[in-house]
């Protein structure tokens, strides 16, 4: 079986910790991705459930602050930008 070349566009900054992740793990970014396309060949399906980035620690904290009914509250950008430049 001849093998074929894929080419995908990523930031340098995605390249760079995604291939800090492999190396840790003692793969090549090649390998890695030789193994995703493999595990959907096999299963027909995405192998894992894709989540959106975590919030941060500060973030996390005005969210549970706005939950317990502390925090601003805005009505719209406006109102919020307005308030920051006082």
């Amino acid at each position: 079986m001849s093998n074929v070349a894929i080419q995908v566009r990523v930031s340098r900054e995605l390249k760079q910790e995604s291939e800090q992740v492999f190396a840790n793990m003692g793969m090549t970014t090649a390998e890695a991705i030789r193994i995703f396309l493999k595990q959907v060949a096999n299963t027909g399906e995405f192998p894992f459930q894709p989540t959106a980035k975590s919030p941060n620690a500060k973030t996390l904290e005005a969210m549970a602050e706005l939950e317990m009914g502390d925090g601003q509250v805005f009505q719209s950008t406006q109102a919020l930008f307005a308030d920051w430049e006082e």
